[in-house]
């Protein structure tokens, strides 16, 4: 099926699958297979070493899979799409193909925990040293990267901190000192923030949040050039083996049809309840990129369709009163992960990042009044009450 100027909205739904064929299907079928018959001797032989197309094993690739793959590279604007078993093993699996021991990457701070213990792996055991910094200005940037430094490694909207990065700043500077920059894109999704059009030359997401929007699946995309995927297919993933299941990605596709009308809905909510929880006497501040007096708001207007769906917020307390609150809410459900359908509250310092140094949490601004909210699907008025009535309680 070729999909041509088509919006987004229409690609999620269609792009990567032709019905006609599979028999009709208007769903993409589940190839629950592990393996692939070959007509020949001579078809495997040709197969195995890359000469003629077609589907071997499933570690290296699966017609359902595919269709997911494809999809999400042309949401992202980039070449080439590869699905694997979780978020990090895509954040893993991209760094692996990029750097060597020796090299260096400069990261944005307050990255996720998991990909922090991740960097600390790389430089204890690989001799990979990286920067956490604050990538606000020009100068500062430069002046942490070195002749080694191989990878600029960026989250923005950053977890769970709310701060963004200038995605054409960033992407000039890499172009400039031949570093890949790579976006884990997974709060903006690729309908908010597209990072290869700012020219990322990698995107990577947990799909276990929104792309998956169900809370059903744990899984992780990662987008780029043709050849850089294909190496990566080929060497990481292949020996390593963090694949995704066929099932899990048919789940993916499912999920993705539904991405732009639940992103709009995640976003209008959150902007209702940023208004509310700011004039609340027991909320000292809320970290919202739609708010009025958000001091990044012009980079907010120049990369992003809409704020997101991601609300952080201090409370009039310290870890106590935090927790309190926590326990108190009866509809929002204490649990880590975001973008599901259930608006979702965790407390970053305790859980996700409780991985980080307590004094390198407080350099992010990560602090124990400090609680991220996941803005969900319900009547914004409902999840209103439930925050307001803990308030009071506390």
């Amino acid at each position: 099926m070729v999909l041509k100027n088509y919006r987004l909205e229409t690609e999620v739904i269609h792009k990567g699958y032709d019905s006609q064929s599979y028999q009709g299907s208007l769903t993409p079928p589940l190839f629950q297979s592990s393996t692939f018959t070959m007509r020949s001797a001579e078809q495997g032989e040709r197969r195995f070493a890359g000469e003629e197309e077609g589907y071997i094993y499933s570690r290296l690739g699966n017609p359902t899979v595919t269709v997911l793959e494809e999809r999400i590279a042309e949401l992202e604007g980039g070449e080439a799409g590869l699905a694997f078993s979780s978020g990090m093993a895509a954040v893993s699996a991209t760094l692996f193909g990029l750097i060597r021991s020796g090299d260096h990457i400069l990261v944005s701070e307050g990255v996720y925990g998991c990909t922090y213990g991740l960097l600390e792996l790389l430089k204890d055991r690989f001799n990979v040293d990286y920067d956490l910094i604050a990538m606000d200005e020009e100068a500062h940037i430069r002046s942490f990267i070195r002749p080694e430094t191989k990878v600029i490694y960026i989250e923005t909207p950053i977890n769970p901190t709310m701060k963004l990065v200038d995605l054409k700043l960033v992407c000039k500077l890499g172009k400039e000192v031949g570093a890949k920059v790579v976006v884990d894109n997974t709060f903006a999704t690729p309908y908010l923030q597209q990072p290869i059009s700012f020219g990322a030359d990698v995107v990577v997401h947990s799909a276990t949040k929104y792309i998956s929007g169900h809370g059903d699946v744990v899984a992780g995309l990662m987008v780029g050039s043709r050849e850089f995927v294909n190496e990566v297919r080929m060497t990481t993933q292949k020996d390593i083996g963090g694949i995704i299941s066929p099932f899990d990605a048919w789940l993916l596709i499912r999920g993705l049809k539904t991405l732009p009308v639940r992103m709009d809905r995640h976003c209008s909510n959150a902007e209702k309840l940023a208004e509310k929880m700011k004039a609340h006497t027991k909320i000292k501040k809320i970290i919202f990129p739609g708010d009025d007096h958000f001091p990044q708001s012009s980079i907010v207007a120049s990369q992003m369709k809409q704020a997101g769906g991601m609300i952080s917020f201090l409370i009039d307390g310290g870890k106590e009163t935090a927790q309190r609150f926590m326990n108190e809410l009866n509809l929002i459900k204490i649990a880590v992960s975001l973008g599901d359908a259930e608006t979702l509250i965790q407390h970053p310092a305790t859980m996700t990042h409780s991985v980080v140094p307590e004094d390198k949490r407080q350099t992010m601004g990560i602090g124990p009044e400090l609680l991220r909210l996941s803005v969900g699907l319900e009547a914004w008025e409902d999840i209103w009450a439930d925050i307001e009535q803990a308030l009071e309680k506390i």
